[in-house]
């Protein structure tokens, strides 16, 4: 069967190229998804850790007036 002067050869490589170029921008796409999923993940981390630090002052301020009450208290039973 006669290929009328295509020759294989060139198109077969011109696939595997564009094979190769496909699987690159796949991988890419992937990696992409990944540090996004990944910076979301740190951004919620850091607001619980912002969230946590908040209460802690919150309660160390309210500690702190019940020790000033207690005081208080104590120095106006002498």
């Amino acid at each position: 069967m006669p290929t009328r002067g295509i020759r294989i050869a060139p198109i077969v490589q011109l696939m595997k190229t564009l094979l190769a170029l496909v699987a690159i921008a796949a991988l890419a796409a992937c990696g992409v998804e990944a540090i996004g999923t990944a910076a979301t993940a740190a951004s919620i981390k850091k607001q619980e850790l912002e969230q946590g630090q908040k209460t802690m002052q919150q309660a160390q301020q309210k500690i702190d007036a019940a020790l000033g009450q207690m005081q208080q208290r104590a120095g106006s039973a002498d």
